[in-house]
């Protein structure tokens, strides 16, 4: 499998479907909202770009798996098998807010090989593949190299749903309040990993999340020399819905915050 290429033909991919989100967000109507559970917002233009996607994917190996958030399929491929989020941030997008993105990730059995987050508003795509560095439009990127949680500045995602975990995590917000330089959420967890992997934010956590959320992203951060765990730092970051990314410099003092307000 020649990965060079096949970003680049992914990359073509995702642009297209991202000038038809950009399209419409001109014009959109607030109607066509609808409630997957609480919070959880879709509209015609998630599942359209989603449709895109998985049509022209679809064509660059065939037999490929597919597991996409909007259910247009979900099938598992015996080798290759896509990971794709085709709208991250719908509530942003919803309100008119400029950040949400696209995230396609490649797994070969069971491992990341290629991951794709495309910032629409901005124009930022995102990319890396086997072997390679991450890069940002081209260009080679790298985590920071921030080494003390007091000059950091650190992403997190506010949960809309299972509150039960919502006293630790305000707790745990109220610390690192009082560690950095401060907290952003800007409402896409591939957006947040993308910034971790080229260095503007130094870390990101947040618990909850699916697979096509982070699984692009996550793939960045390590090209982008980065670590990737979850709350008890060990890897298995997916199936454990739980997710802390950093610049690998911050690892301990991030796990030690977590695991004091999380018990983990």
């Amino acid at each position: 499998m020649n990965y060079e290429l096949l970003t680049e033909q992914v990359i073509a991919i995702t642009r297209l479907t991202g000038n038809f989100i950009r399209k419409e967000s001109m014009n959109f109507n607030a109607a066509a909202i609808e409630f997957k559970g609480l919070n959880d917002l879709v509209s015609y233009v998630d599942k359209t770009a989603e449709e895109q996607l998985v049509g022209n994917l679809s064509k660059l190996i065939p037999g490929a798996g597919f597991e996409t958030e909007e259910d247009t399929v979900n099938s598992r491929g015996q080798t290759y098998n896509w990971i794709i989020d085709p709208l991250d941030g719908t509530t942003n997008f919803i309100h008119g807010l400029p950040t949400y993105s696209i995230s396609i990730a490649l797994y070969e059995e069971e491992q990341p090989v290629l991951g794709v987050v495309y910032e629409i508003n901005r124009a930022e795509m995102f990319h890396s593949y086997k072997d390679a560095p991450a890069f940002l439009n081209h260009e080679e990127i790298r985590v920071s190299q921030r080494a003390h949680l007091s000059d950091s500045l650190l992403a997190t995602g506010f949960p809309y749903y299972q509150f039960d975990k919502q006293p630790q995590y305000m707790q745990l917000l109220s610390e690192l309040m009082q560690k950095t330089h401060g907290l952003r959420r800007i409402g896409s967890a591939a957006v947040d990993l993308a910034y971790v992997a080229c260095g503007r934010f130094d870390a990101f956590f947040e618990y909850n999340l699916n697979s096509y959320d982070v699984a692009g992203g996550a793939y960045l951060v390590q090209q982008a020399g980065g670590k990737i765990m979850n709350f008890s730092g060990g890897p298995e970051f997916i199936n454990q819905r739980e997710i802390l990314a950093t610049n690998g410099l911050l690892d301990q003092e991030m796990l030690e915050a977590l695991q004091r307000n999380f018990n983990s």
